[in-house]
């Protein structure tokens, strides 16, 4: 559908939205014959309407093609997201065959979409990492426009709608100008691309399309974070940003970074560029040494940018909770401010990294935004009762790799250990006044005894102890990108092997810990679709008003996305 087609089939020659339903001959038949039977039957009632027909026709028929034109764009939407699932490999993100993947491809894209001088021009912030890559986009971004920069902020993965991804100016994206550019970049490469040059796959497109935007919106600087490791994604084609990051790193996508923290970190230095300045958070050494190899070699110095401390934030709160932050917006503040050294603007940089950060770096981080990291959401369902200790509360983390489940694990031991208790007391167990429960699931192509582990672990170490596991598929698995589609209905058409493997790793992880009960369904259950999970919640807190329900949801972004898609429905 071309976007022009949609946009434009209800505007009149003015510019005004016109109803073309009024204006067919067999529609304007009808309306004179309902009129003069009107006028017949009730003489009355038929002035009154021909006395209103003036202003409250013209608000009728403008109601109309508004709803009209709602229905319009909606069809719309749904098209294009049908479209970008179409983008969707069937291969299994994380295989070993999509290393590279005919990355040379991208410059035939850049080309065929005329970008490559809107990328060289671009004022560009790149940054790669294991975890919190997206949180320290997120600060930089924050801090840069509360600096008065009109800003760019390319991420992933989205979690309810793909217009997550883009942010303009700290908002996502408009439907209009997501259609507008979406149409712009589908269309020409539809026209271009052949068997030799396919159309690009699902990200690369996602990445073309922040390019376009940004550079069609004018931006003053792009933070882009990098999609999967760094030499071979597709926002690397970026050859000269103005600085680039290094997030901490760990083990994820084995499959293709490589089993070792050197070769992954190898992989993540794939976006260092010669000449420009890069920045690291703290590392392990042999993922260091790997990152300083590559600066060598470039001949580029690499910085390590030390975490935050209370003091420089005079006594505010980042916008994004956990520990853990202050190590990413202390990666953030580095690359802010050589950012702005080398546009010019090193009178608003701090002057050293003793003192307090100066407001506008403060106000920047204070009001970051992210959702589905250490993101705390009451269910409003529930809360609505009339008892106020009554409550259904969420707590929403994307953690999935072994080092981010210890970081979410002390993150909601943490905020949750108002309640602690010991398990083995029954006495304690029966008076608790609160319910710890997990509602995980991880992608099949990671290690559950790589993850789980860890979270169990750090939760115990922390005073934690979860009541009770469920584990669930996803639900953007049953569906299109962005579909409201419903999982299917009949339980034999769902595979809940990979869940119900989870629920044995659990299970036995429990055993191994002495803390294992003597019925594993006093323990953990596993329910076919996520919906049924959420309503089994709600049930037993809405039985149990004086118990809070507490639920850590981790181990996949697209679980969190899921969760909240349902709850705050």
């Amino acid at each position: 559908m071309p976007h022009s087609g949609a946009r434009g089939a209800h505007r009149g020659a003015a510019g005004t939205t016109t109803n073309p339903f009024l204006h067919h001959p067999a529609a304007a038949a009808a309306a004179a014959r309902t009129r003069s039977t009107l006028m017949r039957s009730h003489p009355p009632l038929a002035a009154h309407l021909l006395l209103l027909s003036s202003s409250t026709r013209r608000a009728m028929a403008s109601t109309a093609a508004v709803a009209r034109a709602a229905g319009v764009a909606a069809a719309e939407y749904e098209e294009v997201l049908g479209r970008l699932s179409s983008l969707i490999t069937q291969k299994v993100r994380a295989h070993s065959g999509n290393r590279g993947n005919q990355w040379d491809l991208m410059a035939h894209y850049v080309k065929i979409l005329d970008l490559e001088e809107p990328i060289a021009r671009m004022k560009v912030i790149h940054v790669a990492g294991t975890k919190g890559k997206g949180s320290t986009c997120t600060f930089t971004e924050s801090i840069l426009r509360s600096c008065g920069f009109h800003t760019g902020l390319f991420t992933s993965p989205h979690l309810m709608d793909v217009r997550e991804r883009f942010r303009l100016d700290g908002v996502d994206i408009s439907e209009e100008k997501f259609l507008k550019y979406f149409w712009w970049c589908w269309n020409k490469l539809k026209e271009k691309t052949d068997d030799d040059i396919p159309m690009p796959a699902y990200f690369r497109f996602l990445a073309l399309l922040a390019f376009k935007i940004f550079s069609a919106e004018q931006v003053d600087v792009a933070v882009l974070e990098v999609g999967l490791g760094g030499k071979f994604d597709a926002t690397n084609v970026v050859e000269a940003p103005v600085v680039c990051g290094v997030s901490s790193l760990g083990y994820d996508h084995m499959e293709i970074l490589g089993n070792t923290l050197g070769e992954i970190a190898g992989e993540k230095a794939g976006i260092f560029k010669k000449g420009v300045p890069a920045y690291t958070a703290p590392q392990q050494e042999e993922a260091m040494v790997a990152l300083k190899q590559r600066a060598s070699e470039l001949g580029i110095s690499l910085q390590v940018a030390d975490p935050l401390e209370l003091y420089h934030l005079k006594g505010q709160h980042l916008g994004l909770n956990g520990e853990h932050q202050y190590i990413n917006a202390g990666l953030a503040v580095a690359l802010a401010s050589t950012w702005l050294e080398k546009q010019g603007h090193k009178d608003r940089i701090p002057l050293n990294r003793t003192d307090p950060l100066p407001d506008h770096f403060i106000r920047g981080l204070s009001n970051a935004c992210l959702q589905g990291r250490a993101q705390i959401v009451p269910d409003s369902q529930v809360n609505s009762g009339e008892s106020i200790n009554s409550s259904l509360v969420f707590y929403l983390d994307g953690a999935h790799s072994p080092e981010s489940m210890e970081i979410c694990a002390k993150w909601f031991s943490h905020v949750t250990n108002d309640d602690r208790r010991i398990p083995s007391s029954a006495e304690q167990s029966q008076s608790s006044k609160s319910l710890k429960i997990l509602l995980f699931n991880c992608m099949s192509v990671r290690d559950p005894m790589r993850l789980l582990p860890h979270l169990l672990d750090a939760s115990t170490q922390n005073g934690v102890y979860f009541d009770l596991a469920l584990f669930v598929p996803n639900q953007s698995q049953y569906n299109k990108l962005g579909s409201n589609t419903s999982p299917p209905a009949e339980p034999e058409q769902i595979d809940l092997s990979w869940q119900l493997s989870l629920q044995t790793v659990w299970e036995k992880l429990l055993q191994d810990k002495g803390i294992d009960s003597a019925n594993s369904s006093d323990t953990s259950k596993v329910f076919a679709s996520l919906l049924p999970a959420i309503e089994w919640l709600r049930k037993n807190a809405e039985e149990n008003r004086s118990t809070s329900f507490q639920v850590l949801v981790t181990g996949s972004l697209h679980l969190v996305g899921d969760v909240l898609r349902l709850i705050k429905k």
